[in-house]
């Protein structure tokens, strides 16, 4: 059997458990496997598919929501995750490792009180955890709790006096606490111990430099790098030694590399902008500001330097428009107002030159004021860049931990598809509406789909083999090739025969169908109304919810007949899940959104999976800058097998 069965095989072997009671034990273990083992190969979507089956089967069990959260964390769904781990805390409180992955969570969410409580029950359960010490440390950190971060780290070295990465830690902490020596003595013991690690070296170098020691800096920055790092940080930092010693070529050939490493970096071409500027090539130094402001337009400070450029380039006005906008963020920064006025000047605004040096004189009056105003001065001179830092992503490590042991499923059993595999949330995705649900002999694979597919009316029918071929309910229809058109030309021409010796409501239905499937919508919605003359109650809202979507296909579609068609169908068949959700994308095509939402809810209520209606339902409300509802909705969807949301997620949230 091939590797990679396709998923309709595996999803079939849920299928099978879940129609076998006898065996459910069995089944909803092997199928927690099986999730556990995609997990463990990053094919997070699919895991969430295995862990939904075992919660529908066992919704009291703990395991399956801890997976299938850890599985949303990979894919950066971490409201989605906080409320599986919630679930999970809430069916076995005495697990350590939910209270880490929420710890996780909360700390990705900067809730960072929660997380350091997470932390703290994890190792009330299992005190001796390094992962679980070392998050609780960092947490405390960030709380600025730099004392009882220190002592987490205290407990660790009496475990482990010999752990570069414990010393590392220490050290980062001592950097938050501006405690630079205690912090510099920290990352010499983690090199005693770790001689190997750029990191280490790194860090050394960076503090050094911080301590003007930059001889000792340059030496520790390029052992970082000689030993292979990839931080561009660390040309950066010794871009700024070699700029200090004015060994230009050097300093520039540093700058070039960082920005090679770090393309979307502002300090790196902020950096070499200013150096470009002290050997007079400007019109490149004014490239490297210029992008460097559209990486990080917050940093106001860097339009100084791009005002003095402007100014040796003759752009007055420009250099003029920097400093009113570093003045607004500074008002105490004087030379600002000095620069301002020799462009004005340059442009022969006598007046405006006279009130930027008039408000200089003014504040240089007031140098008291001025100097309690000093924190909020502006950094012009070249950025030190922070130190490589030690990997804090745990991501990898759930993954790792949580599948461990796992790996003796059979390969077959295995199906990772390139699209729907590891980091999805990272590949761009437009943000557009899921399209309508139609009925089609033809379907693309959606088998990862939680939605119900399904209508007791298209199941009759399709029992009775009324129709060439039976009816799905889809949202993506598939491509015909070339015989395929042939073919149902061909068929149009037969049924016509039959219309015109017998006619009857399904031959028309039979015949739409056709013209829809080559689409020719026209002739299909006339054939729709010639079949409800003909039509049984069964057949009728059938035959409406094609005729409306038709309707809707034509690029001339009238709305009103749309919609009048829709509320047809739900006047015969109210919880006709489909027509709701048609009906909802109508109205949000027509900005509607509040009744969007409305009829949205409906189908969800008629169907509480239906993947299509949640993503929807979810883009409007983030839309109308419901942002938290949206991304509940969005989470949702994702669970339920549309990946797309998970990029969607990442990027509004």
């Amino acid at each position: 059997m091939s590797r990679y069965r396709n998923t309709v095989f595996i999803l079939l072997l849920l299928v099978a458990a879940v129609f076998s009671p006898a065996r459910a034990q069995l089944n909803t273990d092997r199928i927690t496997a099986i999730g556990r083992n995609a997990l463990y190969f990053e094919d997070y979507v699919l895991s969430i598919q295995y862990f939904n089956q075992v919660i529908h089967l066992k919704p009291y069990l703990s395991e399956p929501y801890f997976y299938r959260a850890i599985a949303k964390i990979q894919l950066e769904d971490y409201q989605g995750a906080l409320r599986d781990c919630n679930a999970a805390i809430e069916r076995n409180p005495f697990s350590p490792g939910c209270y880490y992955a929420r710890g996780y969570i909360y700390r990705q969410l900067n809730r960072l009180e929660e997380a350091e409580a997470d932390y703290t029950e994890a190792l009330r359960f299992s005190p001796e955890n390094r992962t679980y010490m070392l998050l609780r440390a960092d947490t405390r950190a960030q709380m600025k709790h730099y004392d009882a971060a220190l002592e987490d780290i205290s407990q660790m070295l009496k475990r482990e006096p010999q752990s570069a990465s414990v010393w590392g830690e220490k050290g980062h902490i001592c950097i938050l606490k501006k405690d630079t020596l205690t912090a510099l003595e920290a990352f010499e013991k983690a090199s005693q111990y770790d001689k190997t690690n750029p990191a280490v070296w790194s860090a050394l170098g960076v503090t050094n430099l911080m301590l003007n020691r930059e001889d000792e800096a340059y030496v520790q920055l390029t052992q970082a790098i000689n030993l292979g790092s990839k931080w561009a940080g660390d040309y950066i930092n010794r871009g700024i030694i070699h700029y200090h010693r004015h060994n230009y070529r050097g300093a520039l050939s540093d700058y070039d590399q960082a920005v090679k490493i770090a393309p979307k970096e502002a300090d790196c071409y902020y950096n070499r902008g200013v150096m470009r500027q002290e050997v007079g090539d400007y019109n490149r130094a004014l490239e490297d500001l210029n992008t460097a402001i559209s990486l990080d337009p917050e940093r106001t400070e860097m339009r100084y330097q791009r005002g003095l450029v402007e100014m040796q380039l003759r752009q007055w006005k420009a250099v003029v428009r920097d400093m009113d906008s570093l003045i607004a963020r500074y008002p105490y920064f004087l030379p600002a107002y000095y620069l301002a006025s020799q462009a004005a000047d340059k442009q022969g605004l006598t007046k405006t030159s006279y009130q930027y040096r008039q408000k200089a004189y003014d504040l240089e009056q007031k140098k008291d004021q001025i100097q309690s105003q000093q924190a909020s001065q502006p950094n012009t001179d070249l950025l030190i860049a922070d130190a490589q830092p030690q990997k804090k992503d745990h991501r990898k490590e759930f993954s790792t931990t949580t599948a461990q042991d796992q790996t003796d499923i059979p390969d077959e059993e295995q199906k990772y598809d390139s699209q729907t595999r590891g980091s999805i949330q990272k590949k761009h995705q437009d943000v557009v509406n899921e399209p309508n649900i139609v009925l089609s002999y033809y379907s693309q694979d959606m088998s990862l789909r939680r939605t119900n597919y399904y209508h007791p009316l298209v199941d009759e029918l399709n029992k009775a083999e009324a129709l060439p071929a039976a009816l799905k309910f889809t949202a993506q229809e598939l491509t015909l090739t070339a015989e395929m058109v042939d073919y149902h030309f061909a068929n149009i021409n037969r049924l016509t025969q039959f219309t015109d010796e017998a006619p009857s409501a399904i031959l028309y239905l039979a015949r739409a169908m056709e013209f829809a499937i080559i689409k020719d919508y026209a002739s299909a919605v006339d054939d729709c109304t010639r079949a409800l003359r003909l039509a049984n109650k069964k057949l009728e809202p059938i035959i409406v919810f094609c005729r409306a979507n038709w309707r809707y296909r034509m690029m001339d579609g009238d709305n009103e007949l749309i919609l009048r068609d829709y509320d047809h169908v739900l006047t015969l068949q109210p919880d006709f899940s489909f027509a709701l959700y048609n009906k909802a994308n109508i109205l949000c095509a027509r900005k509607d959104y509040q009744e969007a939402i409305r009829y949205y809810t409906k189908a969800i209520e008629a169907d509480n999976d239906f993947a299509e209606a949640y993503f929807n339902r979810g883009l409007t409300y983030v839309f109308i800058g419901e942002n938290e509802k949206g991304l509940a909705d969005l989470s949702k969807a994702g669970e339920l097998g549309i990946y797309q949301a998970y990029n969607l997620i990442t990027r509004f949230k």
